[in-house]
């Protein structure tokens, strides 16, 4: 161990290796980034001045759009300055860097899709209660403890890393610091980081699927319940916009991390990562607001507003 040479950087294999589509590739997901940052901050301004959208559930999406912008620049702009640069070197300390913030938003946001599940539950099953639970106080405090979950989870995951050697050169396979690939190329026993992710995966995964999915069972035999066709569809409609976006997260992110063959990072691999790091924030707004009658009133309204001032 004392002979070998501790690595100052970490290599990035990125996207591509072909110097023709670095460009194309490069611009395309300038393109995304815009647009992400464009739709996630206009839902944000659309529930900071619209009345309407003032309640527990706009506020829990606002907060959703927030985290999307975050760990979508936790990724994005390092990726296109590799495309840009083609130098795909990153130092140590700004790779660990990323994978803290981007640990930390993206558990934000896992946590976050649990506590909009229990919104729903409360609001279809108990809406003469819903005001009294779903307070803005007891909002805000759910949202501060998914915060501080998520930065002791990621912590821990950074902290135990900081003891870990890094003396190869060998390219992580992915465009961003990700945890499983990093730990490949320490050249430390990893026993205790993989163990850890291990038990906490289990146990955090287990616990969010736990507070995801069983409200749904109690929500759809609600809304089967119900005589009237247009809350039915209403209810359906609100609860398959937060189901989307969960699966499209889940199933990517489930993929990524638990693919038995994460030392061949495939192109199958690497399509996960950009949808759920890439192209998930961006889809977001999308599904919220496209499939949501106050959302586009408002986005009308808001619309309209701007071409009288204009």
């Amino acid at each position: 161990m004392e002979n070998q040479t501790i690595a100052p950087s970490i290599v990035l294999s990125g996207l591509c290796d072909i110097p023709s589509l670095q460009l194309p590739l490069f611009l395309v997901f300038l393109l995304v980034y815009l647009m992400t940052l464009t739709g996630n901050l206009l839902i944000v301004l659309l529930i900071c001045t619209d009345s309407h959208l003032q309640t527990p559930m706009y506020f829990f999406l606002g907060t959703l759009a927030c985290l999307d912008m975050g760990y979508s620049s936790v990724t994005i702009p390092r990726m296109l300055y590799d495309l840009y640069t083609q130098s795909k070197i990153i130092s140590l300390q700004a790779c660990i860097t990323q994978l803290f913030f981007f640990i930390f938003l993206v558990m934000s946001e896992v946590f976050l899709l649990s506590v909009m599940s229990y919104d729903r539950y409360v609001a279809i099953c108990h809406p003469l209660h819903y005001t009294q639970i779903m307070h803005w106080k007891a909002c805000v405090l759910l949202v501060l403890g998914v915060l501080m979950i998520s930065i002791v989870y990621s912590l821990v995951h950074v902290l135990l890393l900081l003891k870990l050697t890094f003396c190869r050169l060998t390219p992580l396979q992915s465009f961003f610091c990700d945890l499983p690939q990093l730990l490949l190329v320490s050249c430390s026993d990893t026993f205790i980081n993989v163990l850890l992710i291990l038990i906490l995966v289990i146990l955090v995964a287990g616990g969010i699927f736990a507070l995801t999915f069983c409200p749904y069972i109690i929500i759809l035999n609600t809304i089967m319940k119900m005589q009237s066709k247009a809350m039915r569809s209403k209810a359906f409609s609100t609860c398959s916009s937060h189901l989307t976006v969960v699966f499209i997260l889940y199933g990517t992110g489930l993929f990524s991390y638990f693919d038995p063959n994460v030392k061949d990072h495939s192109a199958v691999d690497k399509v996960a990562s950009v949808i759920y790091t890439v192209l998930t924030p961006l889809v977001n707004p999308l599904i919220y607001s496209l499939r949501n009658e106050i959302m586009k009133k408002s986005l009308k309204s808001f619309v309209c507003r701007l071409k009288i001032l204009g």
